[in-house]
């Protein structure tokens, strides 16, 4: 998460609140060099307060740059 969100050239949130007993939700626009997608986050925690889960879902789904930039950033890190 952390490295998608420094994709950004810019956030905007819709709706942030807590959902459900032990989790978070995220409703947002956000700009990566300029193409603007849209993204509903579900945050699940342990009982120790820590992301257990994150379920993304961006639009449109015709957008697929964070996916590529992602898959680069980390394919250098991946065991061979």
């Amino acid at each position: 998460m952390t490295y998608i969100r420094s994709l950004y050239d810019d956030q905007e949130f819709n709706f942030a609140a807590p959902y459900g007993e032990n989790g978070f939700l995220e409703d947002y626009t956000a700009w990566v060099r300029g193409e603007q997608l849209g993204n509903v986050v579900l945050v699940t925690r342990n009982a120790a307060g820590q992301a257990q889960h994150v379920v993304a879902n961006y639009r449109p789904r015709t957008t697929l740059l964070v996916s590529r930039l992602v898959g680069e950033h980390f394919a250098s890190s991946a065991p061979e």
